[in-house]
């Protein structure tokens, strides 16, 4: 059985850095994009950043030039690194991977709190 678990959250001020990662454990083949997404309390899920298997990235925009997503395929592993963050990226912090045949796995998120 696949389980993703992230690590890395915690409690930081506003203008530091946070790096959060995410491994799979179990068997999972073929992972094409890895993302990251993230919930703040009243609010939706939202897609901060995906990295496709070649390496592609997309960002939303309100994490442009501050956050950069990678990914270790060996280790079935991906990373956000997390520079000058802001009050409003405070959120609980998801991975999901998509592999082939449409099937998405979700880990169970971890807390991200920007203090100003």
């Amino acid at each position: 059985q696949v389980q993703l678990v992230e690590s890395g959250g915690g409690l930081v001020q506003a203008g530091g850095s946070l790096r959060l990662s995410c491994a799979a454990s179990g068997r999972i083949s073929s992972v094409n994009t890895m993302d990251w997404y993230r919930q703040a309390p009243g609010k939706q899920r939202e897609l901060v950043a995906t990295i496709t298997s070649g390496g592609s990235t997309n960002y939303a925009d309100s994490v442009k030039g501050r956050f950069t997503i990678s990914r270790d395929n060996a280790k079935n592993t991906v990373f956000l690194q997390m520079n000058s963050v802001k009050p409003e990226d405070t959120a609980v912090y998801y991975c999901r991977f998509n592999a082939l045949g449409l099937i998405s796995y979700w880990g169970r998120g971890t807390q991200v709190t920007v203090s100003s």
